[in-house]
C-alpha cells in the first residue's frame, strides 16, 4: 500500500515541521475540511514522538527535537501493538468526518487516507510480520530488519557537524544493540505463529549478518563512518575506539543472538517460496496485492495480465533485435547475448564502477535539459547517484531511491547496486536512471514534497502502484522524448525493462498464488529476459519477502498509460502533455482508484 521507499515518512514530516514552529496544514475551507485537517495533524503529531529515526531522515532532529538525535525507534512488540491501537483511533476519527462536506481536493486527501488506513488495519489480523505498513511476513530477512538498515542510516542520514552530533551517533550505536534484541524477540513471535522464512532467505540473511562482522568492529561502517566524518570536521575525541568498544561489547553480541535464533530454525525451514504455506497465507497475499497495487485483482488475474504483457513486449523487442541482425534464439537468449558482449560491459573494478557513476550523472544532465518540454513543474530538490553500501549489496535490490529531506538539508539519492557490473550492461543503465531519478521517482516524490498549501501528511504519503507505476511510465516517456533516437540497443534495454516488470507479475503470482518453486520462478525470468541468474535470484528472493510489491510496477504503469490514452482521445488536438503530467503529479501519492477519478475529472474539465 504505502510505497516501501516512503514507509512511515508520513508522520515525521508533518510533526517535524510542527515542532519547528511551521504550519502542518493550510487553513481549512469548511467545517468538514477543518475536521479532516485536525485528524491529519493528530496523526503526524502523535507519531513524531515515537520515531526519532524519521525526524533524522527528514532533517528535523535539531532545535527542540535535538534530544531525539541520540535515539533509535522502539522496535518492541509492545510498541507495535500500542501503535496499532493509536492508529485504529485515528481511523475512527477519520470516519467521523463528513466526506460530503469536503471540497474536491480535500476529498482526494480523505479517500487516500481512508484507503491507507483501512488496508493497514486489515493487516492487523495476521499474527506475524508486525510493525510498519508494508506487508512482509518476516520481521527479519535479507531485506527487513535493523541489522541491514541501521548501519546505512547512521552513515548516510545521521549528520555529524559537532561533538554533540558524534556523541549522539555513539548513543545510537549503543541503541542498535537494543533494536536487534527487540527484533529478535519479535522474530521469535513470527516463528511461533508459523512464519519461518524459507531456507534460502535464512541463508541469505545469515550471509549478510556474517559480512557485517567479517572484518571485525574496526572494519564496520558503524566505526569507520564516525572516524571519517569527525576527522573531516576536525572534531577531537576518541570516537573510533569508543565506537569499536560499543560494537564489540554490545552490537556484535546482539547480532550473534539474532543469527543464532535464525540458525535454530534453519534446519527445519521449508524451501517453498510462496506465502501460501503460511497460516492464512492466501489471505495474506490478497492483503499484499491490495496494499501494494491498490487493486482487488486476484493472483490468477495478475498472472494472465503478466503473460499477455510479456508476449506483446517480447514481440516489440524481437523487431528491434532482428534489425540489429540478431535473429537466432529466443528474445531472452538474444538479449542475453548482448549482455555478454564486452563492448556493453563495464569491467568489474572499482575504477570502472566510478566511471559508471560519472556516466549516469551525464545521463541525468541530458534529461534535465529535456524536462521543460514535458512538465510545467520541475523539482527544486537535487538528486545524487550513490552506490549501494558494499556490506548489504549481496541481498539488496538493483536500484532504489530515497527522498530528500523536507528541510532541504539533504538531496534525493538514487542508489545502484554495483556488486557485479555484469549485472548492469550499459544498454540497461539509462532506463534505470530515468526510473529512479528523473522523470521517475525523484521527479514525482520531490514535486509531491514541494507542493504548497497542502497538509504535510499528503506531501509524503505514498502508494507503491502510483509511484512505481509513474516511474515505469517515466521510462516510456524517456523513450518518447527521443533519448534512444540514435541508440537502438538502448531502446532494447528499455523494452527489456518493461518485460522485466511484466515478468514480475508472472513470477510473483506464480510463487504466491500458483505455488511455483523458487527455481521455477528463476528459470522463467532468466528465459524470458536473458538477465544474469545471480541478479534474477536476488529479485526472486525479494518477491518472497514482499509478496505483491513486485506487481505494483506494471499494474501502475498500465493505469497511467490508460489514463493518458483516455485524455488524448477525449481532447484530441487540445491535449497538453505538460498539463496532463502536472495534474497527475499534483495529486501527490494516491491509490490508483483515486488517481483514476481525479484524472477523469480533469479530462472532462479540459474538454468543457
Amino acid at each position: 500500500m504505502i510505497d516501501r521507499r516512503r514507509l512511515l515518512l508520513t508522520a515525521a514530516a508533518g510533526a517535524g515541521l510542527a515542532a519547528a514552529g511551521q504550519a502542518i496544514a493550510a487553513p481549512a475551507q469548511s467545517g468538514a475540511g477543518a475536521q479532516l485537517r485536525a485528524v491529519m495533524d493528530k496523526i503526524v503529531a502523535e507519531t513524531l514522538m515515537t520515531s526519532p529515526e524519521l525526524l533524522t531522515q527528514l532533517g528535523f532532529d535539531k532545535g527542540p527535537n535535538a534530544a531525539m538525535k541520540a535515539r533509535l525507534d522502539d522496535r518492541s512488540q509492545a510498541k507495535v501493538l500500542a501503535d496499532r491501537e493509536t492508529f485504529r483511533g485515528h481511523m475512527t476519527e477519520l470516519k467521523a468526518v463528513d466526506r460530503a462536506g469536503l471540497n474536491a481536493e480535500e476529498a482526494v486527501w480523505y479517500d487516500s487516507l481512508e484507503y491507507f488506513g483501512d488496508t493497514a488495519v486489515s493487516g492487523y489480523r495476521f499474527p506475524y510480520g508486525g510493525g510498519g505498513f508494508g506487508p512482509s511476513p518476516y520481521t527479519v530477512s535479507q531485506l527487513t530488519g535493523s541489522y541491514q538498515a541501521i548501519p546505512d542510516f547512521l552513515d548516510s542520514q545521521h549528520s555529524i557537524d559537532t561533538a554533540e552530533d558524534a556523541e549522539a551517533y555513539l548513543s545510537r550505536v549503543s541503541a542498535f544493540a537494543t533494536a536487534l534484541d527487540q527484533e529478535t524477540e519479535r522474530m521469535g513471535l513470527d516463528f511461533a505463529a508459523g512464519a519461518v522464512p524459507p531456507d534460502f532467505v535464512i541463508a541469505r540473511t545469515l550471509t549478510q549478518m556474517q559480512n557485517l562482522m567479517a572484518n571485525g568492529a574496526s572494519g564496520t561502517t558503524l566505526v569507520q563512518s564516525v572516524v571519517r566524518r569527525t576527522g573531516e570536521k576536525s572534531i577531537p575525541g576518541e570516537w573510533g575506539s569508543r565506537a569499536e568498544a560499543i560494537v564489540n561489547d554490545a552490537v556484535f553480541p546482539a547480532l550473534n543472538r539474532q543469527a543464532e535464533a535464525l540458525r535454530a530454525v534453519q534446519a527445519g525451514a521449508t524451501h517453498d517460496a510462496g506465502v501460501w504455506r503460511l497460516p492464512d497465507g492466501e489471505a495474506f497475499y490478497r492483503y499484499g496485492i491490495q496494499s501494494y497495487t491498490t487493486t482487488n485483482l486476484s493472483g490468477d488475474e495478475i498472472h494472465e495480465i503478466g503473460l499477455q504483457q510479456l508476449a506483446e513486449l517480447s514481440a516489440r523487442a524481437d523487431v528491434l533485435l532482428r534489425a540489429q541482425g540478431l535473429t537466432q534464439g529466443s528474445v531472452g537468449a538474444r538479449i542475453a547475448a548482448l549482455g555478454d558482449d564486452p563492448q556493453y560491459l563495464y569491467p568489474n573494478t572499482d575504477e570502472a564502477k566510478e566511471q559508471l557513476l560519472v556516466d549516469l550523472n551525464a545521463q541525468m544532465a541530458d534529461m534535465a535539459r529535456r524536462l521543460p518540454e514535458y512538465f510545467g513543474r520541475i523539482p527544486v530538490s537535487g538528486v545524487e547517484i550513490r552506490r549501494v553500501p558494499v556490506a548489504i549489496e549481496a541481498g539488496a535490490p538493483g536500484g532504489y531511491y530515497n527522498a530528500p529531506a523536507l528541510d532541504g538539508s539533504r538531496p534525493g539519492a538514487y542508489y545502484i547496486n554495483l556488486r557485479d557490473t555484469a549485472e548492469w550492461p550499459k544498454f540497461q543503465l539509462p532506463t534505470l536512471t530515468y526510473h529512479e531519478a528523473a522523470p521517475g521517482h525523484h521527479h514525482q516524490i520531490a514535486l509531491a514534497q514541494e507542493r504548497t498549501n497542502v497538509p504535510l501528511l499528503m506531501k509524503v504519503l505514498g502508494f507503491s502502484a502510483y509511484s512505481e507505476g509513474w516511474a515505469l511510465y517515466a521510462e516510456q516517456l524517456a523513450d518518447e522524448m527521443g533519448v534512444y533516437e540514435n541508440d537502438p540497443i538502448g531502446q532494447i534495454g528499455y523494452l527489456q525493462s518493461l518485460m522485466f516488470r511484466a515478468t514480475r507479475l508472472v513470477v510473483d503470482s506464480g510463487m504466491h498464488a500458483k505455488r511455483w518453486s523458487r527455481e521455477q520462478a528463476i528459470r522463467f525470468m532468466v528465459d524470458a529476459l536473458g538477465d544474469a541468474e545471480s541478479a534474477v535470484t536476488t529479485e526472486i528472493e525479494r518477491y518472497c519477502v514482499w509478496p505483491g510489491q513486485a506487481c505494483s510496477y506494471k499494474l501502475g504503469h498500465i493505469k497511467w498509460v490508460e489514463l493518458r490514452a483516455n485524455a488524448q482521445r477525449a481532447l484530441g488536438d487540445r491535449f497538453d502533455i505538460r498539463a496532463f503530467h502536472d495534474a497527475g503529479m499534483n495529486t501527490g501519492g494516491v491509490p490508483l482508484t483515486v488517481l483514476e477519478r481525479v484524472m477523469t475529472e480533469w479530462t472532462a474539465a479540459q474538454a468543457a
